[in-house]
């Protein structure tokens, strides 16, 4: 019991981060994965960069951090739901119940982002999200599946 109730809660917790990055407005977000961008180069290249390098950084980099991060955050939410439903039982159903949930959250999400100034509701994102929850969701099934069986 108490191992359903903890589950639940991380599934709460990682939906409220979600959330939370989601309400931040376009500059706040726009500013959160350029800095990223530059950290990490900073650190990768062992200097700082000037601010045209940071530009042709950001440039260069900023799709894919944003949606990486999008793809990240769904797989954490799909393992967390899947793990979750395990509880009850692992069957087929739990992975379409897993990706429904993950899909729909992201839908949220999405409308979500309208109501906040500089940001939008993008469709492509909804895709990125639910694949990146499906995958979770049938790795962890099938890695399940094959412990189980062996």
């Amino acid at each position: 019991m108490i191992r359903k109730i903890v589950k639940l809660i991380l599934i709460i917790l990682c939906m409220l981060f979600i959330f939370s990055l989601s309400s931040d407005n376009g500059e706040v977000s726009e500013a959160k994965s350029d800095s990223l961008i530059v950290k990490v180069t900073e650190t990768i290249l062992h200097r700082k960069l000037t601010v045209e390098e940071k530009e042709k950084y950001i440039e260069k980099t900023v799709v894919f951090v944003r949606k990486s991060a999008h793809f990240t955050m769904y797989f954490i939410l799909g393992l967390l739901v899947i793990s979750f439903l395990k509880e009850f039982g692992l069957s087929r159903k739990s992975i379409i119940i897993s990706i429904i949930v993950v899909l729909l959250y992201a839908v949220s999400d999405e409308i979500h982002q309208t109501f906040i100034p500089g940001r939008s509701g993008e469709v492509l994102d909804v895709l990125i999200d639910t694949i990146g929850g499906s995958l979770s969701t049938l790795l962890y099934y099938l890695i399940y599946r094959r412990i189980k069986h062996e």
